[in-house]
This record gives structure tokens, C-alpha cells and sequence, in this order.
């Protein structure tokens, strides 16, 4: 699976949830996450704990401009303790995000608005993109929500949640 991101802070969680239901957005769900991340040799590797369930999730990311395109597979976890314990006996934890996330949809565009403990508010907009199109067909799409949004560019950031964690 693909799609085309972009990660800026947030001042004003409320604030940004009108702005994305004024433009087509609505709100799905409030979820809260723990986001294991485990050493890998290449991308990323996190195990996503919620109340609904678990997923194993490998990454990896190409930076183009203040965009971004993920590469990514997701994999059911039906029973997360005994896999969370292995993981981090074979390769170690590089760290551990929790946050509150609530999720807006808009047709193939997601909208995560995030708390994250111990770093604060940020906003995510991920475009899916389907098999057979390239990530080039969103990324006017995307461009055109941040300024709908009012996301300046230098409220971009080009870090995981973990390597914010890491520069404090």
C-alpha cells in the first residue's frame, strides 16, 4: 500500500476539526494508540495497540519536497502481548509513542488529529493512493487541503513522532 503525507503541527485541535469539516471532512473515530517501534535494518517497524485491536505495521518513506510517500504493509495482530514481548527481545525498542488520535475521512484522504504525550498537538494528511496511480495525482490534492487547512509550510515537519521524541 501507498500514500502521500503530511505532518504539521497543531495549536488549536478544535480549531483544525472545523476547518476540516467545513471542507468535506468528517469524523470517524477517537482512537487511542501505542505505538511500539522496534530496531530494524530497513524502515520501520511498529506495533499499533488500540481497544479495537493490534496491527503490525512495516514502512519505510521517500521525502520529496514537504511531502512525503510511505510504503507500507499492515498485518492483523490477534493476540499483541506475546508478540510485543518477542519483538522486543529480538530486536529491541527504539520507542514508544501513545497518543489520542482522532481520525477525519474525506473520499481516500485521511486526516489524523493527534495528541501525543509528552510532545503535544500535530496533524497528519494522508492521501491513499491506489493501485495503478502514482503519488504525483494527489499531491496538488494535498497541497490544495494544507492551504484550505491554513498550514503554513513551516508548520511541516518531516520526523516520526518517535524522532521528536528523541530530539528533546
Amino acid at each position: 500500500m501507498r500514500n502521500l503525507e503530511a505532518k504539521f503541527r497543531v495549536d488549536d485541535a478544535a480549531l483544525m476539526r472545523r476547518r476540516a469539516e467545513a471542507i468535506g471532512f468528517t469524523m470517524r473515530a477517537t482512537l487511542d494508540q501505542r505505538d511500539t517501534f522496534f530496531r530494524v535494518a530497513h524502515g520501520k517497524l511498529k506495533l499499533r495497540e488500540e481497544v479495537q485491536g493490534a496491527t503490525l505495521i512495516h514502512y519505510g518513506r521517500v521525502h520529496q519536497d514537504a511531502l512525503e510517500v510511505s510504503d507500507y504493509e499492515i498485518v492483523p495482530v490477534a493476540d499483541p502481548g506475546p508478540l510485543r514481548a518477542m519483538l522486543v527481545a529480538a530486536l529491541g525498542v527504539v520507542a514508544e509513542v501513545r497518543k489520542q488520535r482522532m481520525l477525519l475521512l474525506r473520499r481516500n484522504v485521511r486526516l489524523h488529529l493527534d495528541r501525543v504525550e509528552s510532545l503535544g498537538s500535530f496533524g497528519e494528511i494522508e492521501a491513499v493512493i491506489a493501485p495503478g496511480e502514482t503519488p504525483e495525482f494527489y499531491r496538488a490534492e494535498v497541497g490544495d487541503l494544507l492551504t484550505e487547512l491554513e498550514i503554513s509550510p513551516d508548520n511541516l515537519i518531516m520526523k516520526s513522532y518517535f524522532e521528536l521524541i528523541g530530539d528533546r
